[in-house]
């Protein structure tokens, strides 16, 4: 494995890291504002990554799965960074501290609405991530180099279409 790949494994470990310090700061130790400033770390991981692989590229490397997983872990990060500690945080409020509400199940509409919402956020990070494989594939400007950031960015087109198609299918078959 790369160093990339393996910039792309820290940083997924590094970001759940900083969100439990995060919550265990909050929420434990009771320390509000150390907590909020563990959690705002987030974006400063997606950060460390797009220098690494913005550098590894630089440096006349040819881009590799790792390289396009790299953007689109940025993409899905920034997208659905913000929801993600949301969802951590009501857990950990309630499994951990016993002190907040259950999670909400949902079924039916409330469910397909829910499921919409993530498409919509799935689209933000495809914008996001595309933008940085499409950067990457004009910058390098070698189609043998990008062949695998191009392959990437057709197959995340057609895994969007199927998620549209999967969170149409909540409204037309609700959750029970």
């Amino acid at each position: 494995m790369d160093f990339v790949a393996w910039m792309i494994v820290a940083s997924e470990i590094g970001f759940w890291v900083v969100i439990a310090a995060g919550l265990v700061t909050r929420y434990i130790f009771k320390r509000k504002k150390l907590g909020l400033f563990l959690l705002a770390l987030t974006p400063v991981i997606d950060l460390i990554l797009l220098v690494t692989t913005s550098v590894d590229l630089g440096n006349g490397a040819t881009a590799t799965m790792a390289h396009a997983i790299a953007a689109i872990y940025i993409g899905v990060s920034v997208a659905f960074g913000k929801s993600m500690i949301e969802w951590a945080d009501v857990r950990f409020q309630y499994y951990i501290t016993k002190q907040g509400p259950r999670p909400e199940k949902l079924s039916g509409i409330s469910h397909a609405k829910h499921y919409f919402k993530g498409w919509v956020r799935h689209v933000v990070a495809y914008v996001i991530g595309a933008a940085f494989l499409a950067s990457m594939i004009f910058l390098i400007d070698d189609p043998v180099r990008t062949e695998a950031l191009s392959s990437v960015l057709k197959l995340w087109t057609l895994v969007l279409g199927i998620d549209f198609l999967i969170a149409i299918s909540h409204f037309i078959w609700p959750k029970k």
